[in-house]
């Protein structure tokens, strides 16, 4: 297989940091590299420096070739890197809001990435397309490539989907819509940053088939990841991060072994929690647009009593963030009932500092919830000075001790939010909720770009609070082993209604409903394989109408 990325003596700084040093990688066409390591270790630095790119204060030095093009030498990016952005090797970011445009239906910015960065993308009359042409002047190839580009990412081509804006989106579908922008430009190499964010178990295992398909197509792809299990799944060959620095590479096999079996469950009795709801939802009903078009959630009931964890579960599409936004606040277009504490819980500009202070929410996509101009530090801090009325100094101790025990050191207090990785801010993003002291914690997917040291981390500090502070905690994600180790009660979603509840261990050992038994059987990929997926049953097709 032709070498196409080649990388050699790779070093970046940034803020005094040593980020990458010494990097040495080759990606070969026609398969899978992987590319892991721990949040921090610069994947995220790397995968950019082969498009030419860093984020804002980093330097790049050293050697990137990319199909024989030089994109960066010794006096950083060239002018060349121009010229295989999109049509030769295409980036998709960890998080896909910063690669949709939330202005723009995804129809039209599919065609156009096609005609720009195609050979074929030419106009109807004859021309070459052009930056922000959306009208008459879109190819016919322009249109064939995205609807194609939409059925490779396992989504469907239908007008009615191509004219829906990104917010209309769940997580998951967000992902695979920015996978389509991806293949949409017609590159031979494909840089993908955690791909399986999101996703659940059925749409991670179709996921890897997908990948699969793509390298049997001649793609390069350099896959980052913290999803190991995808990795042995997907990847012949697989490169370690530690630190800035190559710390392991070869098969995937011998650099990532196949994890040991897990011990059986021991039994054990749950602890006796009051029965008193700290958080409840009943009757919440949901929906996208004004005049209830577009509903999103139908009559959902969950509650979260006072130091226990309630999960919410299901495929990508079902309703879990619309629920998650409705309980804090963020989402006004619904009708039932919320309370916090027995007292109705109103809007978030409703809100009074109490009840702001008492249900925190952590969501998946921090990036944009932090200031550039300030350091992380400080305004992790500003919560407890806020809400708690601590002074600045005491707010920043707090913020430290909290800070280190998610494995943040010392050395990130002094930067800002572009220097950080997605699972740093992740964490602090964590931190700056737990500094309120709140009575329940929202999770949402909180896990998802972190390494399994720092999900170790993450899920101690849950614990801690559960057990010290009583705090409830509702805990969206995909990951159906954490879910197990936390979680006391169980609700599953799909379609927007709840289709399974109860004691989480009663729900997953005996589901009722197939959407909670199809997750389990999806949930084991690199065992089962791909090829092994059942087809979804006509009942639990995904309605991909659904979700923000």
């Amino acid at each position: 297989m032709e070498a196409v990325i080649e990388v050699g003596g790779l070093t970046a700084r940034a803020d005094g940091a040593l980020l990458l040093d010494g990097v040495d990688l080759t990606v070969r066409s026609g398969g899978v590299t992987a590319l892991v390591g721990p949040s921090g270790s610069g994947k995220t630095t790397l995968a950019l420096a082969l498009l030419g790119e860093a984020a804002p204060g980093v330097r790049l030095r050293g050697s990137v070739r990319v199909a024989g093009v030089d994109v960066v030498g010794e006096e950083g990016p060239t002018g060349a890197a121009r010229d295989v952005r999109g049509r030769v090797v295409s980036y998709m970011p960890q998080h896909p809001a910063h690669a949709l445009n939330p202005a723009r239906r995804i129809g039209s910015v599919l065609t156009e990435l096609a005609r720009l960065h195609r050979p074929d993308g030419t106009d109807d009359s004859g021309g070459t397309g052009r930056a922000g042409g959306t009208g008459g002047g879109r190819s016919a190839a322009g249109r064939e490539h995205a609807a194609g580009a939409l059925r490779a990412a396992g989504l469907p081509d239908d007008p009615g989907f191509r004219r829906r804006f990104p917010h209309q989106f769940s997580g998951g579908q967000r992902q695979r819509v920015a996978l389509a922008q991806v293949l949409a430009c017609g590159p031979s190499v494909l840089v993908l940053d955690e791909p399986s964010t999101g996703l659940d178990t059925v749409a991670r295992l179709r996921l890897a088939d997908r990948l699969t398909r793509l390298a049997a197509d001649g793609y390069a792809l350099l896959l980052l990841s913290h999803d190991h299990d995808l990795v042995r799944a997907v990847a012949a060959r697989t490169v370690t991060l530690d630190r800035g620095r190559v710390a392991a590479a070869g098969p995937t096999a011998e650099v990532l072994p196949a994890p040991a079996a897990p011990p059986p469950p021991v039994a054990a009795t749950a602890p006796v929690r009051p029965s008193g709801a700290v958080l409840e939802a009943r009757g919440l009903t949901a929906w996208l647009h004004a005049g209830r078009r577009g509903e999103v959630l139908r009559d959902v009931a969950v509650r979260v009593p006072e130091g226990g964890c309630t999960a919410v579960v299901g495929p990508s599409g079902s309703g879990k963030t619309v629920l998650a936004r409705c309980l804090a606040g963020l989402h006004e277009r619904h009708r039932g009932h919320l309370a916090f504490r027995g007292e109705p819980l109103p809007v978030l500009r409703r809100r009074t500092a109490r009840q702001i202070r008492g249900v925190q929410y952590v969501w998946q996509e921090v990036r944009g919830s932090f200031d550039e101009r300030r350091t992380v530090l400080e305004q992790v801090a500003r919560t407890a000075v806020r809400l708690r009325g601590l002074t600045p100094r005491e707010a920043e101790r707090q913020a430290r001790a909290v800070w280190e025990r998610l494995g943040l050191s010392a050395e990130h207090t002094a930067r800002h939010a572009a220097s950080l990785s997605g699972g740093e801010l992740q964490r602090a993003a964590l931190s700056r909720a737990l500094l309120a002291e709140p009575g329940v914690l929202i999770c949402d997917e909180i896990t998802t770009a972190l390494d399994s040291v720092s999900t170790e981390l993450v899920t101690a500090e849950i614990t801690r609070l559960r057990e010290e502070s009583d705090t409830a905690v509702l805990w969206i994600g995909h990951d159906l082993a954490l879910v197990e180790r936390l979680a006391d009660d169980l609700v599953v979603l799909d379609s927007g209604g709840v289709v399974d509840s109860g004691d989480s261990r009663t729900v997953l050992g005996a589901p009722r409903s197939e959407t909670t038994r199809l997750l389990l059987r999806s949930r084991h990929l690199g065992t089962a394989g791909p090829a092994a997926l059942e087809p979804v049953p006509p009942g639990v097709q995904r309605k991909e109408h659904l979700q923000p």
